[in-house]
């Protein structure tokens, strides 16, 4: 496994997601309004929405497209049949550090 610093806490304003690439792996990271930071892969697998774009709650993030819903912290669909892979992340001295395997 490996370390990567992919952005302080504070480029990303609480309530919204952005997008990042790292290594080969395109990931989503989000800052939740609770002070909460998740990440996950960066596209709905249903029809490729931008989950960086989507609305967040606590806990959740909302596709853009067609509002297919899933939880932060275990990628699990709700209310429907997909789920997304989801990162583990860490922030430190306003650091968001994310942990990819070698693979990715």
């Amino acid at each position: 496994m490996a370390l990567h610093l992919i952005a302080r806490l504070s480029d990303i304003p609480p309530g919204e997601g952005r997008s990042f690439i790292v290594g080969s792996a395109e990931v989503a990271v989000f800052h939740t309004r609770s002070a909460g930071v998740f990440a996950t892969q960066a596209y709905c697998p249903h029809k490729g929405g931008p989950l960086a774009d989507g609305l967040t709650d606590g806990a959740n993030v909302v596709c853009p497209l067609h509002e297919r819903i899933y939880s932060l912290a275990t990628g699990e669909g709700i209310g429907n049949e997909c789920s997304v892979k989801v990162y583990p992340v860490s922030v430190a001295e306003d650091g968001i550090y994310l942990e990819l395997d070698a693979a990715s």
